[in-house]
């Protein structure tokens, strides 16, 4: 296995340098790295409780580091303007809800806000991406229903549509195929990796994250296990060892990429 790969030289894009985060007394991240491409989508695994919401909360602005730093274009992120983030970076958590029951439309127009001031009337453009967002998202006829007549799954495609219309650069998404079927995982899958955004993304499906990810990291108990392309980091003994899971990896596609069979539990040799 390999170790947290170095950053980059020349300190464009979102960046975190060997972070750590406490909650509670107790160590949630411990020295991470991670330098996602741009314009690529790297996948965060590993099991429950390994860090990687809390990395993602790092990365977003939401939580402080206690040690190490985030950077944006080699900027820490707590000294770029509010609006210049709100801009460029978009977060999709895992779960949402809302006190106000508004429109699908109305809540993808929430991703417009960074890109004009307060109180100012939609432009032509605002109302351009939140169409295109729509149909992107395949809610371009629930447009008017109200966010407590969707379903769980519709709400997430109504996250990932007001993410889009935000129009970002940088994309951060936490286990967002959690309350999809499986038609639109795929979907949503098919869509984030051929963005063309710097994304990072937390999955638990291990085989989402062959067919789709160009990158992976690896957390567990806070500390990157292995990081690279997904061929190379996707093995039976890093499952074996991650998830205590034996399987059986095959490379079927044309293109390399993994398919995981489970046969069933293993000990963890962690």
């Amino acid at each position: 296995m390999t170790g947290t790969p170095p950053l980059t030289d020349d300190g464009t894009g979102l960046r975190a340098d060997r972070v750590s985060r406490t909650a509670g007394g107790a160590l949630v991240l411990d020295g991470v790295t991670l330098a996602p491409r741009p314009g690529t989508l790297t996948g965060l695994l590993g099991p429950n409780g390994s860090g990687k919401s809390t990395l993602l909360r790092l990365l977003a602005g939401v939580l402080a580091p206690d040690t190490g730093v985030v950077t944006l274009d080699g900027d820490p992120l707590g000294s770029v303007p509010r609006r210049t983030l709100a801009r460029r970076l978009a977060v999709v958590e895992q779960h949402a809800d809302t006190q106000v029951d508004l429109t699908v439309a109305d809540a993808v127009r929430l991703g417009r806000i960074p890109h004009h001031r307060a109180w100012s009337p939609a432009t032509a453009a605002d109302e351009e991406a939140v169409r295109s967002a729509l149909a992107r998202t395949d809610l371009a006829d629930r447009a008017h229903r109200t966010w407590r007549t969707l379903s769980g799954g519709e709400r997430q495609r109504v996250q990932i549509a007001r993410a889009l219309a935000q129009e970002p650069r940088e994309l951060l998404l936490d286990e967002p195929t959690n309350h999809l079927d499986i038609q639109h995982q795929l979907d949503l899958m098919t869509l984030i990796s051929g963005l063309r955004l710097t994304c990072v993304m937390a999955l638990h499906d291990l085989n989402l994250a062959a067919m789709h990810c160009d990158h992976l990291v690896v957390l567990c108990e806070g500390r990157v296990v292995t990081a690279g392309p997904v061929r190379d980091v996707l093995t039976e003994q890093l499952v074996a060892e991650v998830y205590g899971v034996h399987t059986a990896i095959t490379h079927p596609a044309p293109d390399g990429r993994p398919h995981i069979r489970f046969l069933g539990a293993a000990p963890r040799e962690r």
